[in-house]
């Protein structure tokens, strides 16, 4: 456990010493929430579908929490280059305990910066139906983070290089996002964009925080949303762990 512990907490301090992460990572979801948000914002009210700053929120939060959890794998690149990793790993520690403390302290930055955007929305005019329902946003909040933590952590584990994570993540990542629905509705999209995005794990996730901080009924129920989200977190870790444990240095 002390492993898990000091991994975790390198994580973090190596997250607040990069304040120009800190200040970039904030660029991509202050663009989508001031440009769609009030540019779309005056369409969206007129098709009748009411303030699109409100149904935007969630989409931006997931999204941020999607791209900083995701590229925490470039880390794991990032020491096996410079050495870091080789001394971990040579350490009487099992390789899970490894893998766990870094998912760990790559989900509590992502959960950091999701927190962040939180506070942005608040500021743009976003306002959640109820405060108590705060803590159903936030399961949905970790289990993302975990979820794309342990995924970017498995690519991270089979490749060798920056540029061929980039581009994988790239092509995972972005359809993911923008299948998500976090930037229109689900339920008036043609029926095969709907099976498509039944099957992207950041539809649920931000289906789950929607209805949690609008009100609105979830698009796959809240049941479902928790349970999609819990296994694939589950089967990502397990699958990160495996090939974190296959891992030369």
């Amino acid at each position: 456990m002390n492993a898990v512990y000091v991994l975790w907490l390198r994580q973090l301090k190596r997250y607040f010493r990069s304040r120009s992460r800190m200040v970039g990572s904030l660029g991509q979801p202050l663009l989508f929430l001031v440009a769609l948000g009030f540019g779309f914002g005056p369409i969206y009210q007129r098709a009748g579908q009411g303030n699109y700053l409100q149904f935007l929120a969630p989409g931006v939060i997931g999204m941020t929490i999607l791209f900083s959890a995701v590229f925490s794998g470039i880390e794991l690149i990032w020491d096996r280059h410079f050495g870091f990793l080789k001394e971990t790993l040579v350490a009487p520690v099992p390789r899970i305990m490894i893998m766990i403390g870094r998912t760990l302290g790559g989900a509590s930055v992502a959960m950091i910066q999701g927190l962040i955007v939180v506070g942005i929305c608040l500021v743009a005019g976003f306002r959640p139906v109820s405060y108590a329902t705060l803590p159903h946003a936030l399961l949905c909040m970790a289990l993302l983070a975990v979820m794309f933590t342990a995924l970017g952590t498995a690519i991270a584990s089979i490749l060798g290089d920056f540029q061929g994570f980039q581009l994988v993540m790239n092509f995972l990542v972005m359809p993911m996002f923008f299948l998500s629905g976090a930037l229109f509705p689900l339920n008036s999209v043609p029926r095969a964009l709907r099976i498509v995005a039944s099957l992207d794990p950041l539809a649920y996730g931000v289906d789950g925080m929607r209805a949690a901080l609008t009100g609105v009924p979830a698009h796959f129920g809240w049941a479902a949303d928790i349970g999609v989200l819990s296994a694939a977190a589950v089967f990502l870790v397990v699958l990160g762990s495996y090939l974190f444990s296959r891992v030369e240095v």
